[in-house]
């Protein structure tokens, strides 16, 4: 059951085309990687979803309703966390906590919080003018996880975090996932997105490329192969094959998908001492989706 779906959604700021014909599809229970480099138009699709932005063309619906003009609704439902979080100076990180889960109007579960606050070893008794980045952001995400909400929208999440905080950030992603929470997670740092997302949608230049599971997109991208052999392997020979390292007769190169059975066939006639291979990253598919291309529009 899909809990949020945008279609052909466009966003022009005077001549400059933001988006052009976004689709994206969350459904319940699952963890969907929006991914892209900055300016590529992740945050302005997320700000036309949070009602933000009113779309020049298109449509988005969460929980089944517009996301413009039942914006008031849909909030109740979902808890937002931006990469660069502003907060007031003069407030303690608890008293912001308490501030922004009370705008929602639910019940909030004292215990979850206090757990969060400890998870996330924020001290909420400091001014937040005495924050550091990491710190603010600790904020606003457990400001986001004390809620019972149904969706999580997160727009790079982590940004100021250090190691040991990013893995907690995938832990409690882990566990609202196992909680049937849908959560939609825009972000450039693949292996988190490759960690944590059930479902993957990549956006260049305003418009979506591709998108599936991970398992669905691998099959678009190259197999690394990592061989030793008795005799030299003429690689020149071979088509399919890109960024080829020899180093005697030990070889490491990329494969592309629908040449694996050719190569792997030319390869045995060299008498192979060892191969491995391994699948491509999210990386990998990022890179040849972005190599040599930056996207030129502000997000």
């Amino acid at each position: 059951m899909s809990v949020l779906k945008a279609r052909g959604l466009t966003k022009h700021f005077g001549k400059v085309k933001a988006l052009n014909g976004v689709d994206l599809e969350v459904n319940e229970g699952e963890v969907y990687g929006f991914i892209g480099p900055n300016g590529a138009g992740k945050s302005t699709t997320i700000r036309i979803l949070l009602g933000i932005l009113k779309a020049t063309s298109g449509e988005a619906q969460i929980f089944g309703k517009d996301v413009w003009e039942d914006a008031v609704d849909i909030h109740k439902r979902i808890a937002y966390v931006p990469g660069d979080v502003n907060l007031w100076s003069n407030l303690t990180g608890g008293e912001i906590i308490d501030y922004f889960t009370k705008m929602r109007g639910a019940e909030v579960d004292l215990k979850r919080k206090e757990a969060l606050i400890e998870r996330f070893q924020l001290d909420p008794t400091k001014k937040c003018g005495t924050y550091s980045k990491g710190n603010r952001q600790k904020v606003a995400l457990v400001s986001a996880f004390a809620a019972d909400a149904d969706l999580y929208i997160l727009d790079e999440p982590t940004s100021g975090l250090d190691p040991l905080m990013e893995r907690i950030f995938q832990e409690t992603i882990t566990e609202l996932k196992e909680e049937g929470k849908s959560v939609l997670l825009s972000s450039h740092i693949l292996s988190e997105v490759e960690k944590l997302c059930d479902t993957v949608g990549i956006i260049r230049d305003g418009e979506m490329i591709e998108s599936g599971s991970l398992k669905e997109l691998r099959h678009l991208t190259r197999t690394i192969l990592y061989v030793e052999t008795k005799q030299k392997i003429a690689l020149d020979d071979l088509e399919g094959i890109h960024n080829a390292v020899v180093n005697g007769l030990s070889y490491e190169f990329q494969v592309d998908t629908e040449r694996l059975d050719d190569v792997m066939k030319h390869i045995s006639q060299s008498g192979v001492i060892k191969i491995e291979s391994a699948p491509p990253t999210l990386e990998d598919l990022f890179m040849r989706h972005y190599e040599g291309e930056v996207g030129g529009v502000q997000s």
